[in-house]
């Protein structure tokens, strides 16, 4: 399959589509296989020599041209430098440039005209209607965004060497929250998807026609813990397929009324799946009303604050980012798997050289209203936080999941310490060996359905082989956002410093909830 000078190599092993192409680049292909794999290389280069007084910063030109390239008072308005067009979205071109701290002007030059992108900040400067950017550098108030693991220490192990904590205790007032509100609301308002976009990845789209079963040990084998489903004949992407399918699925296998059967799991399909639940939700409807198949999406020029808020009014985990270069929508691609994580990596990157514009930041998460705590003895209204005992059953866990709405429950002893957690995500290990088939819910307990996710070849929820991630209550925001930042974390258990005792809980959602209002 030839695309323009790339050439893209398709393989098919065991019904998944594999495509791969030239230079580490690749484009989403429409075709009549079950499984899609998509391969990129957003293709920006980074320009200058990084170093410890530099700041990286990415230029994006979203409004096409044959040939676009940078130049501003980094370059002394001489030098040209070159942008990259972006593969799948060949209207947008991109570079990163190592800067100094301070103040910047610069243009576009596309097709040799010399241009001024209306959507970013722009001032009437020497040459006429210019972009401009503040780069800010100051000491690291707090410790640095992103910094590496402490190697060889495990994420359940909570001292002041693994976690920061907040010297003093300040108290949060309404200017400081404020203030670091509208910051972030500024930041997150005038970025767009475009900046959650990797170098190079890929994402996998099922087809609605692939049997359950299937698909479930296909999220298994790739490692992930939802897809998007595409539909063949409207050429379009209709819905995803999630974790929580997986967990109704076996809820509905375990229940004696159920009118699906292991046998019709093995040819019963996503879509006929996805319609059945769609029926039930209309006879449970006293209105009568009409419940049509919902696909929450972003485009890639959709400001991150919106991808945040789909993800946060929607109830969903992950918002998949779609281009298509038509009006109408056809011919769509996708380009990436949205999360709070991403957008919350690039809160952390852009603020890491001036945390202290962000008061709240330095505050521990005790005394800010953030997350689920476990109540107080004599505590009117409050409302328990779900934990569970090793022995306590798999079907419990799952009960929990959907009455609760809770996406990880905490393994505690009898004195309430963390020993594991077991998240939705994990339910997809049951698809190894088919282990779904020889295990009942309410006989297999918790320890042993984690067990069954031990495995050196399933990457999903055993991130570097720690599952647990914690905190304490003395632990700054920032430190916080810095660990929910990292991949695969998406929850901090507060535990009280030496014995471990469950506290609570702080999710991205919390994170999110509480900076943006």
């Amino acid at each position: 399959m030839a695309l323009g000078r790339y050439t893209a190599c398709l393989s098919v092993e065991d019904g998944v589509l594999y495509s791969a192409v030239e230079d580490s680049r690749a484009v989403a292909e429409t075709c009549d296989e079950l499984v899609v794999l998509v391969d990129w290389d957003t293709g920006y280069e980074g320009t200058g020599v990084s170093g410890p007084g530099l700041i990286p910063k990415r230029f994006v030109w979203p409004h096409g041209g044959r040939g676009v390239s940078l130049i501003g008072s980094f370059t002394s308005w001489l030098k040209h430098i070159p942008m990259s067009p972006m593969e799948g979205c060949p209207a947008v071109f991109q570079v990163t440039c190592s800067l100094t701290p301070g103040y910047h002007q610069y243009k576009f030059i596309v097709d040799g005209e010399w241009r001024h992108d209306e959507q970013q900040p722009f001032v009437s400067g020497s040459y006429g209607l210019v972009n401009a950017i503040y780069l800010m550098r100051e000491p690291d108030v707090l410790p640095s965004i992103l910094s590496a693991e402490t190697p060889g220490r495990s994420h359940m192990e909570v001292d002041n060497d693994v976690f920061g904590h907040a010297g003093a205790n300040p108290r949060m007032t309404e200017h400081d929250l404020e203030v670091s509100r509208h910051r972030l609301s500024v930041f997150l308002s005038t970025h767009t998807a475009y900046d959650l976009l990797p170098e190079s990845g890929k994402v996998i789209a099922l087809d609605i026609n692939l049997p359950v079963k299937q698909a479930f040990h296909v999220l298994y084998e790739q490692g992930v813990s939802m897809a998007p489903l595409w539909d063949f004949c409207r050429s379009q992407f209709v819905g995803v397929l999630s974790a929580m399918d997986f967990i109704l699925i076996l809820k509905e296998l375990g229940n004696h009324g159920s009118n699906l059967t292991e046998e019709q799991l093995e040819t019963h399909t996503i879509a006929a799946w996805k319609e059945g639940k769609l029926q039930q939700r209309r006879t449970v409807d006293s209105n009568g009303g009409s419940y049509p198949w919902r696909f929450v999406h972003a485009g890639p020029h959709e400001c991150l604050k919106d991808v945040a808020l789909k993800v946060l009014q929607n109830k969903i985990s992950t918002v998949p980012i779609i281009h298509s270069s038509s009006e109408n929508g056809s011919f769509p691609q996708l380009l990436h798997l949205a999360s709070l994580s991403g957008i919350l990596k690039c809160i952390c990157r852009h603020f890491k050289h001036s945390a202290s514009s962000l008061p709240i930041l330095q505050l521990p998460v005790g005394s800010i209203p953030l997350g689920t705590w476990v109540p107080k003895v004599g505590e009117p209204n409050g409302q328990p936080l779900a934990m569970l005992r090793p022995n306590a059953s798999l079907g419990a866990a799952l009960s929990m999941f959907v009455q609760a709405e809770v996406s990880s429950i905490p393994i505690v002893d009898d004195n309430d310490s963390l020993i594991d957690i077991y998240s939705r995500s994990d339910i997809t290990a049951l698809a190894k060996d088919k282990a779904y088939a020889r295990i009942s819910l309410d006989e297999i307990s918790i320890h042993q359905a984690l067990l069954l996710g031990q495995d050196a070849n399933f990457p999903y929820g055993l991130y570097n082989g720690h599952r647990c991630h914690m905190c304490l209550r003395s632990d700054s925001l920032h430190k916080v956002m810095e660990r929910l930042a990292n991949p695969g974390v998406r929850r901090l258990v507060i535990v009280e410093a030496g014995s471990k005792r469950v506290e609570g809980i702080i999710s991205l959602r919390d994170v999110f909830r509480f900076l943006l209002g």
